[in-house]
């Protein structure tokens, strides 16, 4: 054990002590503001208020139900917040060192993403011209395979004619969500998790609180698209951004896509240049001309 005195590493350690604590209650704090935990919280306030009354007048039966209520405190809190303890660790599961996970890809894998993402991008602008309604689910770090089981598995290429083909009217998936893996479509006519959030547009329909819901237990991004009005919206950790057009749309769904694979220099890598080992079909072509 660390001892006080002249230690100056006791001091750090005290310094790191407190920051850690203020860390833990403004995260305490954002977390209740970004919840209903706001009014559980107050709801355990009057309980406080009510008991302190209750001893003060001698009030014994309420004291016997009070002091069962205390005594299952933590297990009662548990309960009530399941589902945003729940968020909260599965958001600090997610969390990585992103230096660690940076890295080069191929020139061919750098071409089906790149093919992806601007398929994405050209097949949510035209579906939002003719306002048909579509979601797609760009899978993150974190796996849904069980919601995928939900639908039909695929494992296509991402296309604009399978796209458009999937969420065309009376299509037997275009009623489900398109699950985007490793720049491939997984699968398809998929059914994601409504969102949780009380504090959504209450004029938000299924398919928007859908798209917020899968977000919220994953790091996944999911774009949408109304078909009543044609917007494109994009939803993020629980938030649902709305208003999108193909030049901020591509920004998103290459960040979804490329993840922290440095995408240019993937693009240029040394192995591609040099050695020809993963030269794209281009490349090839204009070596031949």
């Amino acid at each position: 054990m660390i001892t006080s005195g002249d230690n100056p590493v006791f001091y750090l350690f005290n310094i790191l002590d407190i920051v850690l604590v203020a860390f833990i209650i403004y995260k305490a704090f954002q977390f209740m503001r970004e919840t209903r935990a706001e009014q559980l919280i107050k709801g355990i306030l009057i309980l406080f208020v009510t008991s302190f009354f209750v001893n003060v007048f001698g009030m014994r039966a309420m004291q016997l139900i009070m002091t069962i209520l205390f005594d299952n405190g933590l297990l009662i809190i548990i309960v009530l917040f399941q589902p945003e303890l729940r968020r909260v660790l599965e958001r600090m599961g997610r969390g990585k060192l992103k230096s660690l996970s940076k890295g080069l890809i191929s020139s061919d894998e750098y071409d089906i993403l790149r093919g992806a993402a601007d398929s994405l991008v050209r097949v949510c602008a035209e579906l939002g011209r003719t306002k048909t309604g579509a979601i797609i689910v760009i899978e993150g770090n974190t796996m849904i395979g069980e919601i995928a089981a939900t639908g039909t598995v695929l494992n296509a290429d991402v296309s604009d004619q399978l796209l458009s083909s999937i969420f065309r009217v009376k299509s037997p998936l275009h009623d489900g969500a398109v699950i985007i893996r490793a720049g491939r479509i997984h699968a398809a006519g998929c059914i994601l998790p409504l969102s949780e959030n009380d504090r959504l547009d209450a004029g938000l329909g299924t398919r928007h609180r859908a798209a917020v819901g899968v977000t919220e237990i994953s790091d996944a991004l999911t774009i949408v698209v109304s078909e009543e009005t044609g917007i494109i919206s994009v939803a993020k950790n629980g938030v649902l951004e709305r208003g999108f057009n193909s030049v901020t749309l591509k920004e998103q769904v290459e960040k979804a896509v490329f993840g922290d694979v440095d995408a240019e220099k993937s693009k240029h890598s040394v192995l591609s240049r040099t050695f020809g080992i993963f030269k794209t079909k281009k490349e090839k072509k204009d070596e031949t001309e």
